[in-house]
């Protein structure tokens, strides 16, 4: 493993890269709900709410799958796999980030490869770059 695979700031460096492609909407509504999990984890308990909204989240992309797909026999098992891979990527930004951020170690990340080489175009990029 690299220096810089280790280096918390490019995993940082990373995620915010991820974050600055989506619609700032998308953020906006992300803290809305992360405020209320906030608000209910102080009422019932950070374990509970964290099931409490995989369940939610569950049943609804069930919801939305169902409704935009035209054959769900045929597609559950690739909906499902997607799905699944999306959250175990999403956690692993998420492991890093607040890892890096809180100068916890959380282990190498299933990403760092990724990480390596995105910090690797970045430096190719900038030594591209005229002064």
């Amino acid at each position: 493993m690299t220096e810089q695979q280790n280096d918390p700031q490019a995993r940082q460096n990373q995620t915010e890269q991820n974050q600055t492609q989506l619609d700032p909407a998308f953020f906006t509504c992300v803290n809305e709900y992360l405020e209320l999990t906030n608000r209910q984890a102080k009422q019932q308990g950070l374990k509970r709410i964290s099931v409490a909204s995989l369940y939610a989240a569950a049943r609804f992309n069930s919801h939305v799958y169902l409704s935009f797909e035209g054959d769900a026999a045929a597609s559950r098992k690739d909906f499902l796999d997607y799905m699944t891979n999306m959250y175990r990527r999403m956690l692993n930004e998420h492991l890093d980030a607040l890892g890096a951020e809180r100068g916890l170690n959380v282990g190498e990340s299933e990403l760092a490869a990724e990480y390596a080489a995105f910090n690797e175009a970045q430096a190719a990029n900038q030594e591209a770059k005229p002064e």
